[in-house]
């Protein structure tokens, strides 16, 4: 990824994304949104996401979504891919905010940890 790039997986209906979005804001930074529900991300970007988050798939599932119950996605047996396939389908499973800073990404939550790659 482009290292001057500032990205940021945003969902407008929630109180963090849009807190995120405010705070990289005042901060004089205009980061290229991406609206998951509107353009889900594919599981090439998912996994490449996760490697600048230096997490496991599981840890982007929002597990409070009724769908991850539906989904049985609470199954430890589950492998990444299909982790990660379940947000490709349904991406208001996907943790909010990301944002992504050149090599290095964190979740909004709370929003103040963006400060940590955008310092």
């Amino acid at each position: 990824m482009n290292e001057s790039r500032l990205v940021m997986y945003h969902n407008p209906n929630c109180s963090k994304s849009r807190e995120t979005l405010q705070l990289l804001e005042d901060n004089h930074m205009s980061p290229d949104i991406i609206e998951y529900l509107e353009q889900p991300p594919t599981a090439q970007e998912l996994k490449d996401v996760i490697k600048l988050l230096g997490v496991s798939a599981r840890d982007l599932l929002r597990t409070t979504e009724p769908v991850y119950s539906d989904a049985n996605l609470d199954d430890d047996t589950l492998t990444d891919d299909e982790i990660i396939e379940a947000i490709c389908e349904f991406p208001a499973l996907l943790q909010r905010p990301i944002v992504i800073s050149g090599d290095t990404a964190v979740i909004g939550r709370p929003p103040t940890r963006v400060l940590e790659i955008i310092a």
